[in-house]
């Protein structure tokens, strides 16, 4: 029976990615269990530290779902999840400032989260035709254009790969605020900071993934070709 070897770069792929979302899961669901010493829930964290950072023009919402916060520069909208908006742990409240730290960047006008922005479109373009162009280029021995695809599909791993300073900065920025207003004190920073990292390592595998993904490609079109 064949069996393809690039199946490998696959299971590999998604090992890293399964450990990864499970010790950020762990050490989330850890140090959710930690509650703040000062009695904050991570809304109400999310205010002051805009509100001390001059920043009055961001809303701060609600979503459903779990860890499913973000921050819309467009929308200008810090949105904290179910699990996080009236929690009082550090971790949550360590991943509110997070989001604070993605609104700090905005408003700085940071140059990387503006060019990451602008991207999006071709990115989210550029990510809906990859596939199809590489497995029709391949099933039909057409490999100019499965590599096309995977020119295409290259652009994902762009986007991920900026992605990475800038999450690593929202963090740095996260626990520089949290220190500096003395909303906790360096015991619950320590959690904090298990935290963003857990979190940061998710961005890495996904990235990481998306490397071995492009590489498995690239592999099946140039055997492809020399077996032309």
């Amino acid at each position: 029976m064949y069996f393809d070897s690039t199946y490998v770069l696959v299971i590999l792929a998604m090992a890293l990615t399964s450990a990864v979302q499970m010790y950020m899961t762990s050490t989330f669901t850890k140090y959710q269990q930690v509650i703040s010493k000062s009695g904050l829930t991570a809304s109400k964290a999310a205010a002051m530290i805009l509100s001390s950072s001059g920043i009055n023009n961001v809303k701060i919402g609600r979503v459903q779902g779990n860890l499913t916060d973000h921050y819309a520069p467009p929308k200008k909208e810090l949105n904290l999840s179910d699990t996080t908006y009236d929690s009082r742990s550090i971790a949550s409240i360590g991943v509110a400032a997070h989001e604070c730290g993605h609104a700090l960047q905005d408003n700085r006008k940071m140059v990387l989260l503006n060019l990451q922005m602008a991207i999006v479109p071709v990115v989210n373009f550029a990510s809906r035709l990859s596939i199809p162009m590489i497995f029709i280029g391949i099933i039909l021995g057409l490999m100019n254009l499965a590599q096309i695809g995977v020119y295409l599909f290259g652009a994902t791993l762009v986007y991920q790969i900026m992605t990475l300073p800038i999450e690593f900065d929202a963090s740095n920025n996260a626990i520089k605020i949290l220190r500096e207003s003395n909303m906790m004190d360096e015991s619950e920073l320590y959690g904090v900071k298990k935290v963003l990292t857990a979190a940061a390592l998710t961005y890495v595998a996904a990235a990481a993934s998306t490397f071995l993904q492009l590489l498995r490609f690239a592999i099946i079109i140039n055997g492809n070709r020399r077996r032309d």
